[in-house]
């Protein structure tokens, strides 16, 4: 999208408005042919690169339809909406293998409408893939609240009816498949390198290696550092037939711990897996609720009134954390995660005295790390919300004497553990310079930022915990 005083020579040009820019209509040949030569220019002066993928239905302004403004146009109102979106992606592909034959044009699917798939897909060109998250619209139930996944979900095992759809549709036009998942982190925890839930990684490369797709994207800006969560997903594909989870679970651990110590660690990793099944997702949730930053949330004994922002400062909104989630259920599910977390550190710790070769001891040392870090950022959400929970309910209703003190030693006991939590992950952000960072966000927090938390509840619980 262009400001307007980019059209004032090309008035022809000028497509749907948003916030004072202007899409370039793609239903004027001019501008595809620009998209086109572009696209043939940097492929021929960038031979190595490997492809391109689109996306078409966008968060930012790109062709008219994109953010649903199409109307605002006089050439695409008048045109069907998958017409116009297999037409920006045949002339990006056009200028793609122009500059570079073998180079891969990936199509996704990302918010398009359901219906806007089959004719989309079937107007695409030859030498395209179609990719679709594999998770998306997979229905799940936590704590009894029944929802349904977006994205960047690991403990939501997919793929989901969406994709599957949609790739069946593809297969139909002779087009390859790809699957766009998180392997390493998501949204639900982007704040360590990886996250050592194996046994839902390994179900979720079964079930796609099943599927028959054809390629993986394995992470967006979140996620992408080498890590054992990689190596299992590459057990799945490339073997024929390919592995079971259980066979590339063992594979794995032994590999990575010595045959000794290899069972301790499967236990470990099914209870990571099994706490982080009870994850509450929620589209609102994994953006707003406190778990990219921990400990690092302060707690106010008083209501600030700030509202949590995405994949940012999450203050104390917890009606915006919770989002679909009834408080006290929101608060149970963290406690799950948090619990089988618990669970699996002590299994990683039994490895610990089983493994003998030092790179086994190296790998077990650096892995119990990371899923420490994983565990003190859940059990803080946990701790964020009783405390928040219980300074509402203090301050919004007029209670027995008995009950306002049983809400006050809550608050207490969150304060205390919490600078429990922010003193262990302090020692371990100076062991491991990873924990706390994420690639679009930088660092969530730094030591220091910790060290403000425990004199923050120190504080509280010294003069601002209420009467």
């Amino acid at each position: 999208a262009m400001p307007a005083s980019f059209f004032e020579q090309r008035p022809h040009m000028k497509g749907a408005e948003e916030q004072g820019h202007f899409a370039m209509c793609t239903s004027v040949p001019e501008v595809r042919q620009w998209l086109t030569e572009s696209l043939a220019s940097v492929f021929a002066d960038v031979p190595d690169l490997g492809g391109v993928f689109t996306i078409t239905a966008s968060e930012n302004l790109t062709n008219c339809p994109s953010r649903g403004g199409h109307q605002q146009c006089p050439r695409c109102k008048e045109r069907p909406i998958p017409e116009i979106i297999a037409e920006v992606n045949t002339a990006i592909e056009a200028g793609v293998h122009r500059g570079n034959p073998d180079a891969r044009v990936l199509v996704w699917d990302w918010a398009w409408r359901n219906e806007w798939a089959e004719p989309i897909i079937q107007a695409l060109p030859d030498r395209v893939s179609l990719m679709s998250v594999s998770e998306w619209d997979l229905p799940i139930q936590r704590g009894g609240v029944s929802t349904a996944v977006g994205e960047y979900s690991i403990s939501s095992v997919g793929p989901g009816p969406r994709a599957q759809a949609h790739w069946a549709l593809a297969r139909q036009r002779g087009l390859p498949t790809m699957a766009k998942v998180q392997v390493n982190c998501t949204w639900e925890l982007s704040a360590v390198p990886y996250l050592p839930a194996m046994d839902l990684v390994a179900q979720h490369m079964a079930n796609l290696a099943q599927a028959g797709v054809d390629g993986l994207m394995l992470s967006w800006t979140l996620g992408g550092y080498p890590s054992p969560n990689l190596q299992l997903a590459s057990l799945f594909f490339g073997d024929s037939p390919p592995a079971t989870p259980e066979e590339a679970l063992t594979r794995l651990a032994v590999d990575r711990y010595g045959p000794k110590a290899a069972g301790h660690a499967r236990r470990a990793w099914s209870a990571f897996s099994a706490g982080f099944a009870e994850f509450p997702y929620h589209g609102s949730t994994v953006y707003n609720a406190p778990m990219q930053y921990g400990p690092m949330n302060l707690l106010h004994p008083e209501p600030t009134g700030f509202h949590a922002t995405m994949v940012g400062f999450p203050y104390d909104d917890l009606d915006r954390w919770r989002s679909v989630y009834p408080a006290d259920v929101f608060g149970r599910q963290f406690e799950k995660v948090a619990d089988g977390w618990r669970k699996g550190l002590d299994g990683f710790r039994e490895a610990l005295t089983e493994a003998t070769e030092p790179a086994h001891r190296a790998n077990l040392t650096e892995d119990l790390r990371v899923a420490e870090a994983a565990w003190i950022h859940f059990a803080s959400v946990a701790n964020q919300i009783r405390f928040t929970l219980a300074r509402n309910t203090l301050a919004s209703a007029t209670l027995p004497a008995e009950q306002r003190a049983v809400h006050r030693a809550t608050m207490k006991a969150a304060c205390e553990d919490e600078i429990e939590l922010a003193k262990r992950l302090f020692h371990l952000t100076r062991q491991d310079s990873r924990i706390g960072f994420e690639a679009s966000n930088h660092y969530y927090y730094l030591p220091l930022d910790l060290v403000e938390k425990v004199i923050d509840c120190t504080d509280i619980l010294e003069h601002r915990l209420p009467d």
